[in-house]
C-alpha cells in the first residue's frame, strides 16, 4: 500500500498491509535527530505516512497592549492576542497572559480584534500543498489555525481558564457568546479545509486530567458538544467522507460514545496511563479507530528499548487488530526519552 491507502484504510477500522505511524519532537530531540542522522525533516526521513497542513501566518497587525498591559522583555504575543511570557522550559512551558481576563460584557467580545482567520491568502496556497503530498501517495491532516483547541481552549486562552469555568457558572450568558464567537469561526476553517482537501481534519480540546475528566461530562454535554457538532457538520457539508480526529490529553471515557454520535472517527492520544486503550478497543472499535497508545509518562521516557518494542507490539495485537490504530506517542516526544527508545518505536513499528 501506498502511505495515504494505508491511512485511510487503517482510519476506516479495516486491516492496512502494516500499521502506520506518526511522532513530533521538541527542539531539543529535532536537535539530537539532525546530529544522529544528519537530515532536516524527521517526517521525510521516517517516510511518515501522514503529512500536516496549516494556514499562512496572519499579516494583521495589531495593538493587544491595551489588553495585556506591558509584558516583560522576550515575551510573545499571537494573532489571538494571547501573550506568552518566556520561562525556562520549552514553549508549551511559557506562561500565559490572557487578553479577555478583565471582560465584563459581551460587548468586550463583540469588539475584540479576532484573527483573520478566513482570508484567502491564509489558505491559498494550502490547496497546492495537499495536492502536492497527495501526488506523492501521503495522507494529509489538517490543523485550523486555533490555539490549541477547536473551542474550549481557545476561548480560555483568551479568557483564563478559571475565569471560564467560572462563566460557566456564574456568568453563562458571557461564556456563551465567548464560545459561540471561536465556534463560528471553527465552522468557518473547518469548511476551508475540507475545500482544500485533506483527508484528516484534526479538532480536539483538552478536557481530560490523569483520572478524571476536567470538567462533569454534563457541563462538556451543555457548553462544548453541541458547538463541536456544529464544527464537524460544517467539515462535512463540504467534505462529507472527511476523517475527524480528536484529541484530549487525559481521562476522557465518559464522553466517547457521545463523540463518536456527533461524528468523531479518530480518538486521540490514547494515553495507557490515564485510560485502557485495549479496552476501549474493544468498546468501541467498530466505530472508532485509535492514534497515539505509546505512553510518554512512561515507557518512552523510562523504559528499556526492549519494553519500547514490546509495547508497539502488544498494541499492534491488541487495538490494531483488523486495523483503527495509527501508533504514535502520546504528545510530542521530550528530550528526557532516550534516541535508542526513539529508533526501538520506529524499527518495531515498521518491522
Amino acid at each position: 500500500m501506498k502511505p495515504r491507502e494505508r491511512v485511510l484504510t487503517t482510519l476506516n477500522r479495516s486491516l492496512p498491509d502494516r500499521i502506520p505511524k506518526y511522532f513530533e519532537f521538541t527542539p531539543p530531540v529535532l536537535e539530537t535527530f539532525r546530529k544522529m542522522t544528519g537530515a532536516e525533516d524527521p517526517a521525510e526521513y521516517f517516510d511518515l505516512e501522514v503529512r500536516k497542513v496549516e494556514f499562512a501566518p496572519s499579516r494583521k497587525v495589531i495593538d493587544f497592549s491595551r489588553y495585556l498591559g506591558n509584558l516583560p522583555p522576550g515575551s510573545t504575543v499571537n494573532e489571538w492576542g494571547i501573550g506568552f511570557i518566556k520561562g525556562s522550559g520549552y514553549a508549551h512551558f511559557e506562561d500565559m497572559v490572557h487578553p479577555l481576563a478583565r471582560a465584563k460584557s459581551i460587548e468586550e467580545i463583540e469588539e475584540y480584534p479576532f484573527p483573520d482567520l478566513t482570508e484567502e491568502y491564509r489558505w491559498r496556497d494550502v490547496i497546492k500543498e495537499v495536492e502536492e503530498w497527495h501526488r506523492r501517495g501521503y495522507a494529509v491532516m489538517g490543523l485550523p489555525p486555533f490555539f490549541d483547541g477547536t473551542i474550549f481552549e481557545t476561548a480560555w486562552g483568551l479568557r483564563g481558564l478559571e475565569n471560564l469555568l467560572m462563566d460557566f457558572v456564574q456568568n453563562e450568558a458571557f461564556a456563551a457568546a465567548l464560545l459561540d464567537k471561536v465556534t463560528s469561526l471553527s465552522e468557518e476553517t473547518a469548511a476551508i479545509m475540507a475545500k482544500v482537501d485533506v483527508d484528516i481534519l484534526v479538532t480536539g480540546d483538552d478536557v481530560g486530567m490523569q483520572s478524571r475528566m476536567m470538567m462533569s461530562p454534563s457541563m462538556w454535554r451543555k457548553w462544548l458538544k453541541p458547538r463541536l457538532a456544529r464544527v464537524i457538520k460544517a467539515a462535512r457539508n463540504v467534505k462529507r467522507d472527511i476523517l475527524i480526529f480528536y484529541h484530549s490529553c487525559g481521562y476522557v471515557e465518559p464522553i466517547i460514545p457521545e463523540l463518536i454520535e456527533i461524528g468523531v472517527d479518530v480518538l486521540n492520544p490514547v494515553q495507557p496511563e490515564s485510560m485502557d486503550p485495549v479496552k476501549l478497543k474493544e468498546l468501541y472499535g467498530e466505530r472508532l479507530a485509535f492514534w497515539g497508545t505509546i505512553g510518554t509518562q512512561s515507557v518512552l521516557p523510562f523504559g528499556t528499548p526492549e519494553d519500547v518494542k514490546r509495547q508497539v507490539k502488544y498494541m499492534i495485537e491488541t487495538v490494531g487488530r483488523g486495523g483503527g490504530l495509527v501508533l504514535a506517542p502520546t504528545h510530542v516526544i521530550e528530550p528526557e526519552v532516550p534516541w535508542e527508545n526513539i529508533m526501538a518505536f520506529i524499527e518495531a513499528v515498521n518491522s
